[in-house]
């Protein structure tokens, strides 16, 4: 198996973190504090780190208002989970106290209890983010990684901490697939069969929809998303999101290309293509993980028009015809046509030419000219953008002529 060469933690290393030549002085002194999760990971990995979390053996509350006034920043308190923000110009870290979870029941939020540094990175999801690194004291640097998540990262494998884990918290299960798509890893033979008899269970059932929506749009947004979606199928995670659901890594694949053509959002784009295997049976489904109105009509819309849309762009169409088409459809269902094998040549004319033509007149035009107030001037208005767009009408004066005219009741 090919073997990862990962960079070795130190001072120097952590001082490539944005803001760390900041932060590491400010919490001399202070309880003792670890820079914990991906930070970490991707550290090691030589990937770019942006966010910083910091675990603190001690209050983490407090340690953030010292430290906030220490940096001429802010803080804010999260009391429930002991967690706090720190914002000094352009640096942002959140501090937690570390802990313990426990569970009262599969999918439930987490009851949180103080514990020390070892308890902490023996809650989190795999072994590849259960690593510290000290953060002040006399060990500035050292790697803390009591599950082996190191050789983890050299193998490329992804581990879960405990076989509990999917079901504690079914999330996990889509976090594994984005993991694994990211960095090009798999799954060890054991966490992949939690993940099949997760899969096989109550799976998602017990966690909000809210939940789910996040890791879906997470794993969407990846580079590699088509091979996690190959994954959610092979593993029978799409199903375990709803039975209705049959996960087409190609449809996808294809959508979120289309997306980046069409301007569509690239995660809405791929959720209408898993969502297109049954939409009439998974708008519930798309109901409950509570986008938004918008978002969630996108999704649907293009779900079920995609393959409609498709079919009629095949056809010989004119400028007006393709207008009319595609401008009450949102982005997402212009991906999914051409994902759906749309002919691309109509779809870009429309971006680039038929999208932004207007009339130069308006109805107060009309009425200025003595058209009354009616259905007929809405209607006027509407056929003489038709003319514009087909090339039969051109410049103001021949706009306000035809449109008092249809107006009117003339034939033209």
């Amino acid at each position: 198996m090919r073997r990862l060469r990962l960079r070795v933690p130190g001072v120097s290393e952590l001082a490539q973190i944005p803001g760390m030549d900041r932060l590491l002085p400010a919490l001399e002194g202070l309880d003792p504090a670890f820079l914990v999760g991906g930070a970490v990971r991707d550290l090691l990995l030589g990937r770019p780190t942006v966010d910083i979390d910091v675990a603190i053996e001690g209050d983490a509350r407090a340690v953030a208002r010292e430290l906030a006034e220490r940096l001429g920043g802010d803080t804010k308190e999260h009391e429930r989970f002991g967690t706090a923000t720190v914002k000094a110009g352009d640096l942002s870290v959140d501090l937690a106290t570390t802990r313990r979870e426990t569970y009262s029941e599969p999918g439930a939020l987490p009851e949180v209890h103080p514990a020390g540094l070892a308890e902490d990175l023996g809650r989190r999801d795999f072994t590849i983010n259960a690593m510290a690194l000290d953060l002040n004291g006399s060990d500035v640097g050292a790697l803390e990684d009591p599950h082996e998540g190191r050789a983890d990262l050299e193998a490329e494998r992804i581990t879960v901490l405990h076989g509990a884990s999917f079901i504690d918290d079914p999330t996990r299960l889509l976090r594994a697939l984005r993991y694994e798509a990211r960095f090009h890893f798999r799954m060890d033979d054991q966490t992949e069969r939690l993940a099949r008899e997760a899969a096989a269970g109550p799976g998602f059932s017990t966690v909000s929809g809210a939940r789910v929506r996040d890791e879906l749009i997470d794993l969407l947004s990846e580079d590699e998303a088509p091979a996690a979606v190959e994954r959610m199928h092979e593993l029978g995670l799409d199903r375990a999101l709803h039975p209705s659901l049959e996960a087409d890594p190609e449809l996808v694949a294809s959508a979120l290309l289309a997306s980046a053509e069409t301007g569509a959002d690239r995660a809405l784009a791929g959720l209408a293509a898993l969502v297109a295997s049954a939409p009439e049976w998974l708008h519930l489904w798309v109901e409950d993980l509570h986008l938004g109105r918008q978002q969630a009509d996108a999704v649907m819309r293009a779900a079920e028009k995609g393959p409609q849309l498709a079919s009629t762009l095949r056809n010989e169409l004119t400028p007006s015809a393709i207008h009319a088409l595609l401008s009450c459809e949102p982005p997402e269902a212009w991906a999914m046509a051409l994902a759906r094998g749309a002919p691309g040549n109509p779809v870009l004319r429309y971006l680039a030419d038929l999208r932004g033509v207007r009339l130069e007149i308006t109805g107060n035009d009309l009425l200025e000219a003595g058209v009354p107030q009616s259905p007929e001037l809405g209607r006027a208005l509407e056929e003489t953008l038709r003319r514009k767009l087909d090339g039969q009408v051109s410049g103001r004066e021949q706009e306000l002529d035809l449109a008092l005219a249809l107006a009117r009741g003339e034939r033209r």
